[in-house]
């Protein structure tokens, strides 16, 4: 039994029940196991059908490194010029997969053509194994571009019928004959290497052409190409197709086409480098005349046979006068100072001897200093009145009058000499200050003839290993492994489709209950309700019952639907228990909106409380749209007069509307509504209604009143402050979940007195108890509940 949740206790809960949530799936497991194995089985069919596609893993290569062209060693950075650029590998992938070359290719094997075997269920390609051919007599040009689509099926050995798969117009032709269809011009011949018989026995051929733009973009775009090796030289190849042999010869073909294609370009370089090495060869060479001619004229022009070794003479004839105009001003400065040392000095003084080398001005210092210190000498040992003093005297008088005249004559002989030095100088400075202008002019001509002779010799030699390039040019790449298929298909790749199809068949239900239960603004379970139940007490649940089933309950009743009130019964209980026992106790029931059920809680509550031997009063409130009338008018004793004749009326006693009833031994007093008035809002205002309750409370235990919907109309909260007991009805699969708010704001604002939830109308095959609690049960328990086997619960389960 399911305990009742008291008013004061206030859970903390998480704000999404998580198992409430898995049960909202839990329960569809049935279209959720169908949609598994549904997807399991398109997955088998798309697996089963669909042909298979193959990687070739295709040829290997090694790309070598670019050759340098013969042009490029040219000294001084000149190879910038002329130099092969080397593309790199990158640049080598790019080429195979460019356009032009995948064309070429393309055509060449004729890849844009194709033929089908078509079979019942699947189409297969017949390359190389057609028992047929299509040869095309208009150019490739216009085949090229065209698109066709044929169904050709043998009739005999020399007939067979053509239809385009445009429309169903089909015509018979024979072998060989030339047909023409949308401008294009073919014949159909059968493969000579197939037997005898081997035609007419075949199947319907499609033969299609599709623009050869069109198959080379498809095979650019399976093709994949990824440098591999250490050293990020060798380029592997692969490419994607349903037939392994096409995708063999595509990829041979390819590198044998790069191959041919890299040494016609190598070829053509080295042709048009030796072309143009010829042409500037013979530039050059009239060139380097033109120069040769430039430095004749120049050295007979200025009498020169070597700029430098002229420069080189001239300098040293300057330098030569300039040292001795040195030297004599030096012997000049020197004869001025003895001159002036002879006429300062005392008499018979001796004279310095500064090495003066012009006209013998140094000998006679030096007889002018013996005859000084030989006259000292006989002073020492006589006076100056000796003869020989005297006579010594006299020499070096005449001696020094010698040497003065001698001075002043060296000095003319220097200053003549002088004046020629400066003139010789000048013409040397003169003429070595022409050399620079000379040396320029010298050096410009002959660093022309410098360059025109190298790039002369350069250009011989790069024009015999250009023809040496032409004569052995290596191949681009070098073929490591030929095209090789691996025998596992790479599309489909079975285990992956199941395993797609089996969690497409999970993920489609699920994202259906989804959405649907995203969209679904109806209250369905208790789960729903925990907004509400937090602060409002949960009082139960009432089944939904079944078309066949009774919807009032019978005493001793063990159906489900009798269980559920009992249930009620005794929550019902536990709230009233602690209420004075000397007073019946008023139970308003109601809900938000008509249509909820309050009446039949009302009705079947009643008979559950009367059944325990309570006495009960059942008063139908609801006086604007009556309901209770339908349990009750077929019960004997009921009365004509209701409650909207008492409250209208006050000769009418309560005694007056009171039916005393006996339904299946379970006595329960009615108030039926009566007659619907004009005014029902002004009538349950008057104290005739208060009246009733407070005279039923004193002769009744429980006094239940089926009052009108609480946000339709103002009727029940007018008298709602009478009830000591508020039971809100709200209905599974009717009641909008933003319309339990309602009840919530009437609790807080106090006008519903001891308000209790009641959920109704509760479809136990869709959500099970455990939907709020992880676990399930019905109403099975009691009398007969074990009389069913396990299998044929089982099989109610799964079926019902």
């Amino acid at each position: 039994m399911e305990e009742f949740t008291d008013l004061s206790e206030e859970k903390s809960e998480s704000s999404i029940d998580f198992k409430a949530e898995i049960y909202k799936y839990l329960t569809h497991w049935k279209w959720i196991v169908l949609g598994i194995l549904v997807g399991g089985f398109l997955a088998f069919l798309y697996n089963r059908y669909t042909i298979p596609k193959y990687r070739t893993w295709s040829t290997m290569i090694m790309v070598k490194d670019q050759e340098k062209n013969a042009l490029s060693a040219i000294p001084s950075g000149g190879g910038s010029l002329f130099a092969l650029e080397d593309d790199g590998l990158q640049s080598q992938i790019e080429k195979l997969k460019s356009k032009k070359l995948v064309s070429s290719v393309i055509d060449e094997l004729n890849l844009n053509q194709s033929y089908y075997f078509e079979g019942n269920v699947i189409t297969v390609e017949a390359y190389k194994t057609s028992p047929i051919i299509v040869q095309f007599i208009s150019p490739d040009s216009i085949v090229n571009k065209s698109k066709l689509n044929l169904y050709i099926t043998p009739e005999s050995d020399t007939r067979f019928e053509l239809r385009l798969a445009e429309n169903d117009n089909s015509k018979e032709y024979r072998i060989g004959e030339i047909i023409e269809i949308d401008g294009l011009k073919f014949t159909v011949l059968p493969q000579s290497r197939n037997i005898k018989g081997a035609f007419k026995s075949s199947n319907t051929i499609n033969f299609k052409v599709e623009p050869l733009i069109e198959t080379a973009n498809r095979y650019i775009q399976n093709l994949v190409i990824s440098p591999k090796g250490q050293s990020k030289d060798i380029l592997e190849l692969s490419i994607v197709n349903e037939s392994e042999s096409k995708s063999e010869d595509f990829l041979n073909f390819l590198m044998k086409r790069f191959n041919e294609e890299g040494v016609k370009d190598k070829q053509e370089v080295a042709e048009n480098t030796t072309k143009f090495i010829q042409d500037r060869l013979q530039m050059i060479t009239d060139e380097l005349d033109s120069v040769e001619v430039d430095i004749a004229e120049f050295k007979r022009e200025n009498s020169l046979m070597n700029v430098q070794a002229g420069a080189t003479e001239f300098q040293s004839k300057f330098s030569i006068a300039e040292q001795q105009i040195f030297d004599l001003e030096t012997q000049l400065e020197l004869l001025r100072s003895i001159e002036e040392i002879l006429r300062k000095q005392a008499e018979f003084e001796l004279l310095p001897d500064v090495g003066i080398n012009e006209g013998g001005v140094s000998g006679l210092i030096n007889s002018y200093n013996s005859l000084v210190i030989e006259r000292n000498l006989f002073l020492k040992g006589s006076t100056v009145e000796n003869p020989a003093v005297q006579a010594i005297s006299d020499q070096i008088t005449s001696l020094k009058q010698n040497l003065f005249q001698n001075i002043e004559s060296t000095r003319e002989s220097i200053n003549v000499r002088l004046s020629e030095l400066n003139v010789r100088e000048n013409t040397a400075k003169g003429k070595f200050q022409t050399f620079p202008g000379l040396e320029k002019g010298m050096r410009n001509i002959e660093r022309q003839q410098q360059i025109k002779e190298q790039l002369y010799l350069f250009l011989l030699q790069r024009r015999e290993e250009a023809a040496i390039s032409f004569a052995a040019t290596a191949s681009v790449a070098r073929v490591v492994d030929a095209a090789f298929t691996l025998d596992k298909p790479v599309d489909p790749e079975p285990w992956l489709i199941l395993l797609g199809g089996f969690l497409a068949g999970l993920i489609i239900p699920v994202l259906i209950i989804f959405i649907k239960n995203l969209i679904d603004t109806k209250v369905h379970h208790k789960g729903d309700l925990n907004s509400l139940i937090k602060n409002i007490p949960f009082l139960g649940e009432v089944p939904r019952i079944k078309t066949e089933e009774m919807d009032i309950i019978q005493l001793n009743d063990r159906t489900p639907l009798a269980e559920s009130f009992r249930i009620l019964r005794t929550n019902l209980a536990y709230l009233i228990q602690n209420k004075d026992r000397n007073v019946g106790s008023t139970i308003f029931v109601t809900s938000t909106v008509k249509g909820e059920g309050k009446t039949f809680i009302s009705y079947n509550l009643s008979r559950t409380l009367a059944s325990t031997g309570k006495s009960v009063l059942l008063i139908g409130a609801d006086i604007r749209n009556p309901k209770l009338h339908r349990y009750t008018s077929t019960t004997q004793g009921a009365k004509e007069k209701g409650l909207s004749d008492y409250l209208y009326d006050y000769e009418v006693a309560s005694s007056d509307v009171i039916s005393h009833t006996k339904d299946d031994n379970i006595e329960v007093d009615v108030i039926l509504s009566g007659p619907i008035p004009p005014n029902p809002a002004e009538l349950l205002m008057n104290d005739r209604m208060e009246d009733l309750i407070d005279h039923a409370k004193t002769k009744y235990d429980y006094v239940i009143v089926d009052t009108a919907p609480v946000m339709i109309v103002t009727d029940t909260l007018l008298i709602s402050q009478l009830a000591d007991y508020t039971l809100y009805v709200t209905r599974a699969d009717y009641t909008e979940k933003n319309l339990l708010e309602f009840p919530k704001d009437l609790k807080k604002q106090g006008k519903l007195k001891g308000l209790a939830i009641i959920l109704n109308n509760v479809d136990y095959s869709k959500f099970s108890y455990g939907a709020q609690y992880g676990y399930s049960y019905g109403y099975g328990y009691g009398y007969g509940a074990d009389q069913e086997s396990r299998w044929q619960r089982i099989k109610k389960r799964l079926f019902n």
